[in-house]
């Protein structure tokens, strides 16, 4: 019987330890998906607790807690972190075979060297011990970072921010770029026209135009984008339930604008035009700067409505969603590519059905221009554990190329979740070596240590073509 979480944890036999061990346990993480705070690396923030650091806005933790039957008040409401953290404790020894166990314990032992099981009676431990140590210089957010040898952090982030905080990291002389990512979700999303006109007036004050037609938004975003881009930003985000199958034209879109800017209730297959039309524009935009673009489909946000109610978003009531993806995903994709004027892209799934349609899909697009243009993402939010991350990269291998793919990333808030890089590197090398030891691929560890580092750090380095 193995150890638990040894220093060959994941690794279940000899060609997988050497790969893991000489390839890809030491390689620098290059994170270009997460929702860090900027502020909070540019100040260097120091936590003072473990439960504070851990625990707040981890909506994987609270779904956990809401589960083993922990009060609302423990996961977000107002009782103190350290009776947070010990909820969050007596709940950890029955996430047995979720991942929520295996990444405790990661971050556990990567940045505190604590090997101890958590449980009910080790938390007082546990808690005093991180919480000291998390008080100390050398774990404050920067340094958390320097542990984990983060090159790249590409926060997400919207049009109108204004960016000051990653200004003031790259000014700073900070050795990891922190980069921020376009998402202007909220800029195509006419399901609440009053929030939804709102954010227009906070565009047009980021934007200096005044926003009075289509193409007045679309100059706006624009020349947003384009500040963006100074800032150093290479990369747009959109998290979309699906991509719709619609197309409108400009009398159609410019009556959708003015009822919405009126107020108006926009029917769905309006707001489906009006999106689809939103996320083509923006598409070029990308395009023309030479930027990624990435989706990210397929959710059910937001639930439970009374608890959406009391708390608001990102609070730990998603699922899982079963739209049909394909028609709008062709549609805007195919139209960008014959103007040629289709970015590199990463397409995400979470549903797992949806795995070898995205695995398919990037084939049709792939022109030859660089090596790996159109990328299937890596398990993301409820598939990013190990079985998820395995028939990821199975489909990935079966339909198209593993070998050129740009890898992990955290698309974490935490600064403590960098072990997940770790928990893919491992299932990675897995993979592979077992496909060595049954006699699937050939034992050339020169080309397969070469495949390995490159999935891990180098593919992802050349695709986004950032200067680090």
């Amino acid at each position: 019987m193995k150890k638990f979480m040894d220093a060959d944890f994941l690794l279940h036999t000899k060609t997988a330890i050497k790969l893991y061990h000489e390839h890809a346990e030491n390689m620098p993480i290059y994170d270009y998906h997460c929702h860090l705070p900027p502020q909070e690396v540019a100040c260097d923030k120091q936590y003072d607790n473990i439960g504070e650091c851990w625990l707040g806005g981890d909506h994987y933790k609270w779904r956990g807690m809401r589960t083993n039957g922990v009060a609302e008040k423990y996961c977000t409401g107002d009782a103190s972190w350290r009776e947070k953290f010990q909820k969050w404790a007596e709940t950890v020894p029955q996430t047995l075979r979720n991942p929520l166990y295996h990444w405790t314990h990661l971050e556990l032992q990567r940045y505190f060297g604590i090997d101890t099981l958590l449980g009910p009676a080790t938390a007082e431990e546990i808690y005093e011990e991180c919480s000291a140590k998390l008080r100390t210089p050398e774990f404050s957010a920067k340094n958390l970072m320097r542990t984990m040898k983060v090159k790249l952090a590409c926060t997400t982030d919207d049009p109108i921010d204004d960016l000051e905080w990653h200004k003031q990291i790259a000014a700073d002389g900070f050795e990891a770029k922190v980069l921020p990512t376009f998402r202007p979700d909220r800029a195509m999303n006419l399901s609440d026209t009053a929030v939804w006109k709102n954010y227009i007036q906070q565009l047009e004050d980021a934007s200096e135009l005044t926003i009075v037609s289509t193409d007045a938004l679309l100059e706006a975003v624009d020349k947003r984008h384009a500040y963006f881009h100074s800032v150093g930003c290479r990369l747009s985000d959109h998290g979309v339930a699906y991509v719709p199958d619609a197309q409108a034209g400009s009398a159609e879109l410019e009556s959708v604008f003015r009822r919405a800017l009126a107020g108006e209730a926009i029917a769905l297959e309006e707001r489906e035009k009006f999106e689809a039309w939103f996320l083509y524009e923006v598409g070029k935009m990308n395009h023309q700067r030479g930027w990624a673009q990435q989706f990210h489909v397929g959710v059910f946000r937001n639930n439970n409505s009374r608890l959406f109610k009391a708390l608001g978003p990102d609070t730990g009531f998603d699922s899982i969603a079963d739209y049909r993806q394909g028609p709008g995903l062709i549609r805007l994709l195919d139209r960008l590519d014959s103007s040629n004027q289709l970015a590199k892209t990463v397409l995400y799934n979470i549903h797992p059905g949806d795995n070898e349609l995205m695995a398919t899909m990037i084939g049709n697009y792939q022109d030859g221009s660089c090596p790996g243009k159109m990328q299937f993402g890596s398990g993301w939010w409820f598939l990013d554990q190990k079985d998820g991350m395995e028939k990821q990269m199975n489909a990935l291998s079966n339909l198209g190329l593993l070998s050129r793919f740009v890898g992990m990333l955290t698309d974490s808030r935490s600064f403590l979740s960098y072990p997940r890089h770790e928990y893919f590197r491992r299932i990675l090398c897995n993979l592979i070596g077992n496909d060595v030891e049954n006699g699937e691929i050939p034992a050339d560890m020169e080309l397969l240590g070469q495949m390995v580092e490159n999935i891990c750090y180098n593919n992802a380095a050349e695709y986004f073509g950032i200067d680090l």
